[in-house]
């Protein structure tokens, strides 16, 4: 459904140093650096697959998007998406995708919110029963009912992105761009979020690409990752598949009957102890043995078992690759 082959893209920066004489010079001659966003960057997404698009600050994410989106046009590659060109058949091509900016609107901010989406209906000609089957549907699932009458500008960011959501998907698009979307959310929204992605991928098979930096949404949503630096594709593959590789660190917490003796367990890392609880480190060993060798010593009460965090593996990989 999306492939994009040896897509470049390069922007030139004008810099000075600062002054007033220097700020003079400027006007006659101006000194550019060239930042490369994208280097051969390639890949395919698959109808109805949710991928998390991730990498550090300044990876060249948002140029991607922008990219497939049509908004860019790339230096160097090709594009083809639903066996449209982006920025070449832009009118066709925007018919069938969502673009929701976590730090862009898309709304009025003086107009309450259904006249916004009144409007995108005339912009995207969207026939007036379709337009209502899904506005109905989207005011339900994303809790819309008593907000669709007020001002963006009035709306907490919570509301606001809800909106959002629903502005994007009006038109019943086959891809949705989602790119940072759960920016400042609070706990509950971004599960309000979350849910919904989840579900009109699964009902209406709509193929997602997620851009955040907020691992949690990562993990909650999708099974692959493509992971990019310095406009490099470092890692596309599953993301079970990346924790097997990174992911080998488990840190246990045991609690048990009061023991005076400090526990010492071959293989494992004592992180803290106490007479009635452990905090243990293993790499490489299994949770089983470690649990065997912990009731010979200790009688056990309770225990957890807590995997490294996915923010900890990506440390490591762009430590790999030097980023």
């Amino acid at each position: 459904m999306i492939h994009l082959e040896g897509i470049g893209k390069s922007y030139k920066i004008a810099k000075r140093p600062t002054g007033l004489r220097q700020a003079a010079k400027a006007l006659f001659y101006r000194e550019h650096t060239t930042v490369h966003a994208l280097k051969d960057l390639s890949f395919s997404i698959n109808q109805g697959e949710i991928v998390g698009y991730i990498g550090p600050n300044g990876a060249g994410k948002s140029t991607t998007i922008k990219i497939m989106s049509g908004i860019l046009v790339p230096d160097t590659g090709t594009c083809k998406i639903m066996d449209f060109i982006p920025w070449k058949n832009r009118i066709q091509y925007v018919q069938n995708i969502g673009v929701v900016f976590g730090q862009r609107s898309q709304l009025w901010w003086d107009v309450p919110v259904a006249d916004s989406f009144e409007l995108l209906k005339d912009i995207y000609k969207i026939p007036r029963q379709d337009y209502q089957t899904t506005l109905n549907l989207l005011i339900e699932t994303l809790e819309l009912q008593t907000i669709i009458h007020t001002p963006v500008r009035q709306l907490s960011l919570g509301q606001r992105m809800r909106c959002e959501m629903a502005a994007s998907l009006l038109h019943s698009p086959k891809i949705l761009f989602l790119d940072e979307p759960t920016i400042g959310l609070d706990a509950v929204s971004k599960l309000a979020v979350r849910q919904f992605i989840k579900t009109i991928n699964k009902e209406k098979g709509v193929t997602v690409i997620l851009t955040t930096h907020d691992m949690n949404d990562i993990e909650a949503l999708a099974e692959r990752v493509i992971l990019i630096g310095k406009g490099c594709l470092l890692y596309d593959g599953q993301l079970e598949e990346l924790r097997k590789r990174f992911g080998t660190h488990k840190t246990i917490t045991v609690d048990y009957k009061k023991n005076p003796n400090p526990i010492h367990i071959p293989g494992a890392d004592t992180i803290s102890w106490s007479p009635h609880r452990a905090v243990l480190q293993i790499e490489n060993m299994k949770t089983s043995e470690l649990m065997t060798r912990l009731s010979s010593v200790v009688e056990i009460e309770d225990v957890t078992i807590e995997s490294q965090p996915i923010e900890d593996m990506l440390v490591q990989l762009y430590k790999e690759y030097q980023i």
